[in-house]
């Protein structure tokens, strides 16, 4: 799978930081801070994920060292791929992490997640409702939400006049050569599965099968499988319609009153961000402080505004730009959210048989890949037939 994280920006919002800045920056004044505790925490995240102090944004982590006295030692990583290959690989000495959804299930699922004190975490009361006790961690007894949204259809009305509500756009061949599609099989297999009416989180093989032969059917309209390069396609207007996260491409939207945003009517998958404490951590009860910090409403939001992201947190809202706030595209209305699935870590036979199916599909099926291997190897015999001539010709001559 893959979060799906390629974060852009949004030039937008920086004004409008003015309003949550000086509240964050004179919480303390400078006398006020808390003396250094000696220890640092270890950080790891998706890149510009966290307000930084760049553009006008506060330092979020700095913070929370002159609240707390704790140092942030603050890294970053570009897929909960390489997240999972760190902590498995034994080396990582992480105390926070913020993996997706079915990263989070996976952990716990092979018990590389701490249990967390939420005596430590006062300000969990701020989680609204909605976003505890999630299908990938169920009891919420390992992560706390930080950011989420919904995966919808970014199109441009220039080219498409009527009005896209169905994911069976992406197969429609007037817009051949047009049509992007992610670079990634759990995304790209979730659109399929909504069109079959299955669950993202199914088991069955044939379930899988039949969402791979439509993805098969679909591949001669794709112009490309992408994932960030979609901002460049869209706004060229070199690609009218495509799949993507709302947070990211939210900036699309708010860019060109030519691209306009759906949630499809059979639905959508519904992702979220959590904070998490490996179980190797060596300073948990920091880490559960830095959690509560991020679920300060007044940090939260300040935090957001950055980010572009969703916050779990309705008491955050205050703090944040109010057209963000009101936008359908970073929080869509109870019906559509009621038509999401979240995704949950699939079992090891189902993910090789997701990543068997998803090479068929970016390969043109089985039958292709038959076609091209028997093309490589007629080269290749040629190849030899040419080596032997050439050998025995040398021989005669020397003869």
């Amino acid at each position: 799978m893959m979060r799906r994280h390629f974060i852009h920006f949004n030039l937008c919002v920086v004004l409008c930081l003015a309003l949550c800045l000086v509240p964050v920056q004179t919480v303390l004044a400078e006398e006020d801070a808390a003396p250094d505790k000696g220890v640092t925490i270890n950080v790891y995240n998706w890149g510009e994920y966290i307000a930084n102090g760049t553009d006008g944004s506060p330092d979020v982590n700095a913070e929370f060292t002159r609240r707390t006295g704790i140092k942030v030692n603050y890294t970053t990583f570009d897929s909960n791929e390489s997240l999972y290959s760190k902590l498995a690989g034994g080396g990582a000495d992480y105390d926070v992490i913020i993996p997706s959804d079915y990263m989070v299930s996976k952990l716990i699922d092979e018990n590389m997640l701490a249990e967390l004190d939420f005596s430590n975490i006062p300000n969990y009361r701020y989680i609204d409702e909605r976003f505890r006790d999630p299908d990938y961690d169920p009891g919420s007894r390992y992560s706390v939400p930080y950011t989420w949204g919904v995966v919808g259809l970014f199109y441009n009305t220039d080219y498409i006049e009527e009005e896209i509500t169905s994911w069976s756009a992406l197969w429609d061949d007037r817009y051949a050569g047009k049509i992007l599609m992610f670079d990634n099989p759990r995304d790209s297999f979730a659109i399929a599965q909504f069109m079959l009416g299955q669950s993202l989180n199914t088991t069955d093989e044939n379930d899988w099968a039949e969402a791979a032969a439509l993805l098969k059917q679909q591949k001669p309209l794709v112009q490309a499988y992408v994932m960030d390069r979609i901002f460049d396609k869209m706004e060229s207007s070199e690609a009218w319609i495509a799949p993507y996260y709302s947070g990211d491409a939210a900036i699309l939207v708010e860019n060109s009153d030519s691209i306009q945003f759906v949630v499809p009517e059979e639905g959508t998958n519904y992702f979220v961000d959590a904070m998490c404490i490996p179980v190797t951590s060596r300073h948990k009860e920091e880490a559960e402080a830095y959690i509560n910090f991020l679920c300060d409403p007044e940090i939260a939001g300040a935090n957001m505004n950055y980010v572009g992201y969703s916050t779990p947190e309705s008491a955050a809202k205050e703090y944040m730009d109010q057209e963000m706030v009101e936008s359908p595209v970073y929080y869509p209305d109870d019906e559509i959210l009621e038509r999401t699935e979240v995704f949950v870590n699939l079992p090891e036979s189902t993910s090789k048989l997701l990543d068997s199916l998803w090479a068929e599909v970016k390969m043109g099926g089985p039958g292709e890949s038959i076609v091209l291997v028997a093309i490589i190897l007629g080269f290749l015999g040629v190849y030899i037939a040419i080596l032997v001539y050439k050998r025995r010709k040398r021989k005669r001559e020397f003869a």
